[in-house]
């Protein structure tokens, strides 16, 4: 509403469509069920045709068009894309689709429905909630509980250092050397690609660190949705830690209605092909976004088809008799393949994310250094590491922010604070994935 104060009602009708769509559903027998969950699906995802994709599938129709002599003349709309459009549509369509499925109660009060999709920490980034985790929380009552309100504080001030210190520090450099790819070396392209893995991580997990401390400050419980992803010792490890909210999203309504791995082998492996290409898709309109998809789910596939392969090679080289040094080399690929398929995330076009990949095989060119930019970037990523592999969320044994002695509890929230202060980079950026 800040930016087009008429895009409320594209809320608003979802919000109407859906609410009615789920007392319907509820109150109908039989086939007849379907219509109105079809109906809740077309309205939900024909708004992310439209503002999201229009322009996309004109564009490239376009091009076709163009290539066979004709010339398209239906014009793209001037719109701007609702901030986090798809993830309040995707939280709107697991309501209808749970109650379809009977695992969850139609609501039957407008405002507590309205409010499910509008809360506010996590409207614009999620993580995107079920309802059968959510709805019911707006009808208890929620007490001042001193130590939970400390412990949401202490969430959102690490997910603010993140996002600050980390993540738009690291920005400075990533965004020089990918915004210009054809000016900058293999070696500061492949600085950059590491960079920009560690900055989408602290810059959406830092996002979801506040969204979840924001809320449990005002007694409500949101899912965890990062896990510490990079210490994944496969690709599928890391889609069970990384935004996990829409992993099981796609799970849960795309991949298991498709058959999940219950089918033929061909079948399963098309299943984990399309619904990591639609999971690029929905990342954003971009042939970059559907490539990365596809590639992460090409890495699925090719692990199930390596697997008894691997095995037997690590059981040759009694790779699997030294366990500590089997984990350090996968967890080390996974971080490769996982940087490998950030680069067609984070190219502006496919063409400049190839010609990343050109140069990073070749290796040649000066480095470019900014000293200050460098010197904070590794400093905030080796805190990160140390912090990371000794805790969660700093709840393990190693954890400053809650250590039992106060004076070592507020020497940290003073460390944190300050660094946010002297070497964030307050700017104002905004987080990446506003923009999904």
């Amino acid at each position: 509403m800040a930016f087009v104060p008429v895009y409320i009602l594209i809320l608003g009708t979802t919000i109407i469509i859906d609410y009615y769509a789920g007392i319907y559903l509820e109150r109908t027998k039989g086939k007849r069920r379907r219509y109105f969950l079809v109906a809740s699906l077309i309205a939900n995802i024909g708004v992310l045709a439209i503002f999201k994709y229009y322009n996309f599938l004109n564009g490239n129709l376009s091009d076709f068009l163009n290539s066979i002599g004709y010339i398209n003349r239906i014009p793209n709309l001037s719109i701007l894309l609702p901030i986090g459009l798809s993830f309040h549509t995707f939280q709107a369509m697991s309501y209808t689709i749970e109650v379809y499925r009977g695992n969850q109660k139609a609501e039957y009060n407008f405002g507590i429905y309205a409010l499910y999709v509008m809360f506010f920490p996590q409207l614009v980034a999620g993580p995107i909630e079920r309802p059968q985790n959510l709805l019911h929380q707006f009808y208890e009552k929620h007490y001042f509980e001193y130590e939970r309100i400390v412990d949401g504080l202490k969430l959102m001030l690490w997910g603010l250092f993140k996002k600050i210190v980390i993540a738009d520090r690291l920005a400075l450099y990533v965004n020089v050397v990918y915004d210009n790819p054809s000016e900058h070396s293999g070696l500061s392209l492949s600085i950059g690609t590491v960079f920009f893995a560690f900055q989408i991580y602290c810059d959406f997990s830092g996002y979801s660190d506040m969204a979840i401390g924001a809320a449990k400050i005002l007694g409500f419980k949101l899912m965890t949705n990062f896990n510490r992803p990079y210490l994944s010792r496969n690709i599928s490890e890391f889609w069970k830690r990384w935004h996990i909210s829409l992993s099981t999203w796609f799970k849960d309504y795309l991949y298991l209605s498709l058959g999940g791995n219950r089918v033929s082998i061909p079948r399963w492996y098309f299943n984990l092909l399309f619904v990591f290409t639609i999971s690029g898709l929905w990342h954003g309109a971009n042939w970059t976004f559907i490539i990365w998809g596809a590639l992460n789910g090409f890495y699925l596939v090719f692990a199930i088809l390596t697997a008894d392969w691997r095995r037997r090679i690590n059981h040759y080289i009694y790779l699997d008799r030294l366990p500590w040094l089997h984990n350090f080399l996968q967890i080390s690929i996974t971080f490769i393949l996982t940087c490998f398929a950030w680069i067609f995330f984070r190219a502006n076009t496919s063409s400049d994310a190839f010609l990343v990949l050109t140069k990073i095989i070749k290796m040649n060119g000066p480095l470019f250094i900014d000293e200050v930019t460098m010197v904070y970037s590794l400093f905030g990523i080796i805190l990160l590491v140390l912090v990371e592999t000794n805790t969660e969320y700093f709840k393990g044994s190693f954890s400053l922010i809650n250590h039992h002695n106060q004076a070592v509890r507020i020497c940290t929230y003073t460390f944190l604070i300050l660094t946010i202060l002297l070497i964030g980079v307050i700017d104002g950026s905004q987080f990446i994935y506003f923009q999904f």
